[in-house]
């Protein structure tokens, strides 16, 4: 692994374990995740001038209005994702900077993005390559339309914030199966679960989140 990707002073490995001990001390547990977490380089998927904050515990501008998100909530959406059973075929919705594509892809089988940003993710699968990421696939298009071709999932994560929940993700998943996703108004969103069984769909509210707004359309 070339010297960039394992960084030195602020993206080095023991600042690296510095946001581990904070991840731990908000509660995230499992112990795959945070070595997953203390692995994946961040500051790749940033800009080389906010490389020295990619292991602060904050979301991070990326360019188009778009974000990565905050450690945390990486660590928070991906526990909750591989909680119960075994969770091998993923959907992400909003590949962003590629930080998210790339933790799942150390914990799944394969993981399924969809960006509607072309610029972010023509970036972004410069970074899969890179990090030979092999069991990541993406596409261009409107991520609320999800990637029926490739269903039924295994679980579902938004990156971003509907007001209104997109069904069409909901049947995406296999009997079973998991949509993680924050919803609601700029500073009314709630991060929610929902569990499907059979053709009925189970709700849970976790706890109050700050996202970038799940729009429609691609942007070239």
């Amino acid at each position: 692994m070339s010297f960039s990707i394992q960084g030195v002073g602020m993206t080095s490995q023991r600042t690296r374990d510095r946001l581990i001990h904070i991840l731990k001390e908000q509660n995230i547990y499992n112990e795959d995740v945070l070595n997953t977490i203390a692995s994946v380089p961040r500051h790749l998927f940033v800009d080389e001038a906010l490389s020295s904050r990619a292991y602060e515990n904050i979301s991070l501008p990326i360019g188009h209005g778009q974000t990565i998100s905050q450690p945390y909530m990486v660590a928070r959406m991906t526990e909750l994702l591989l909680e119960g059973d075994s969770v091998k075929r993923v959907l992400e919705v909003g590949t962003g900077s590629g930080y998210q594509t790339a933790i799942l892809s150390k914990l799944v089988f394969s993981v399924f993005s969809v960006e509607r940003i072309k610029p972010l993710l023509d970036n972004a699968k410069e970074k899969f390559r890179q990090l030979r990421l092999n069991n990541v696939l993406t596409q261009y298009s409107d991520g609320g339309w999800g990637w029926p071709q490739k269903a039924p999932f295994d679980a579902i994560i938004v990156t971003a914030a509907p007001e209104i929940l997109p069904m069409s993700l909901l049947e995406q998943l296999v009997d079973g199966g998991k949509l993680i996703i924050p919803m609601g108004r700029k500073g009314e969103q709630e991060l929610l679960v929902f569990h499907r069984v059979g053709d009925k769909f189970h709700k849970k509210t976790l706890e109050k989140v700050s996202f970038v707004p799940l729009l429609k359309g691609k942007v070239p």
